[in-house]
Parts: structure tokens; C-alpha cells; sequence
């Protein structure tokens, strides 16, 4: 007799009575309780690179119109403020002259990371006109960012240019 079969035949009711037994979650598909980001293996949070690429595609082959430039632009330059994944960098401690940064990871380049306090600390150094350069210096400070924030600037050109008729070259 199998270690299942004597578990089995040692309850006292049958396992689909119980949805929530343990040996019943076991039968479950392994999928159960996974969230859609871990099921695409990371890719929802990349969404925007995706559409950036299509976005290229749009340019070189000229069959979309202005509107879905625009659109797909706007999309775009939204996900790189507000989603895509970089290092949240809120100012943590001094140490001597130098200020380090939250290496937690963050939503987006306005965004901070879980911590309450580095929540809204990025979209306020914007705000505070002494602070603004603080915060454009930490728009490259790694290979993420930099990446973010070419895509971010190259998506709102490609919106304006896209807006202006005629301004696209032929």
C-alpha cells in the first residue's frame, strides 16, 4: 500500500468534500496562487519595451497613422514614469561627502520603491525647484535607468514629431 493511498484512506471524509484540505491542494495545478507577472516569467512588467519595439516598427514602416504613433508614444512615455522597473535610489544615508541611494526596486522613474517614505520622495524633488537637479543626476545611474529614461525622452520626441504634420522625414 502507497504512503497516498494510506494518507487517503486515513481521512475521514473524501478529499472533494474538503476543497481546502492540504492533500487536496496538493492535487491542485501548480499554477494556483501565482500571480500573472510570475505565470509570464517577468514580462508583464516589461510591457512598454514590447510596445517601444512595435513603436519602432510603426516609424520604419510608415503603415500606422499619426494617431497610433501618438497613442502607442503616450503609452509608452507613461509606463517608463510610472511601471517599468528601475532602482527606486531615494536618498538613504550620508556617508562622508557621499549620499547613497535605496537600492530596492522601484515603479517607474517618478515612483519610489515599497517604503513609504521613498513613495512620493522622486515626484517631490521635482516639485522643489533646488532639488531638481538631484534628481535628473539619478535618472543615470545605472544601465536600467539609463535605459528608462532614453526610452522615456526618444517616446515624447517621437509624439511631438508625430503631432507636427510634414515634420516626419520621408
Amino acid at each position: 500500500m502507497s504512503d497516498a493511498t494510506r494518507r487517503a484512506s486515513a481521512l475521514p471524509h473524501a478529499l472533494d468534500d474538503c476543497p481546502g484540505h492540504r492533500c487536496a491542494r496538493e492535487a491542485e495545478s501548480v499554477f494556483m496562487g501565482r500571480s500573472r507577472a510570475a505565470l509570464s516569467g517577468g514580462l508583464a512588467k516589461w510591457w512598454g519595451a514590447l510596445a517601444a519595439a512595435v513603436l519602432i516598427g510603426a516609424w520604419i514602416n510608415r503603415t500606422l497613422g499619426p494617431a497610433i504613433i501618438i497613442t502607442l508614444s503616450l503609452a509608452i512615455t507613461a509606463w517608463t514614469l510610472f511601471q517599468a522597473p528601475v532602482t527606486c535610489g531615494a536618498q538613504v544615508r550620508v556617508r562622508g561627502r557621499e549620499v547613497e541611494g535605496c537600492r530596492n526596486n522601484a515603479h517607474g522613474l517618478l515612483l519610489g520603491c515599497w517604503i513609504r517614505q521613498h513613495r512620493f520622495q522622486k515626484l517631490k524633488m521635482l516639485i522643489l525647484r533646488r532639488q531638481v537637479r538631484e534628481f535628473c543626476s539619478g535618472l543615470f545611474t545605472d544601465a536600467k535607468s539609463t535605459l528608462v529614461t532614453l526610452v522615456a525622452i526618444s517616446t515624447i520626441i517621437s509624439a511631438l514629431v508625430a503631432l507636427v504634420p510634414g515634420a516626419a522625414i520621408k
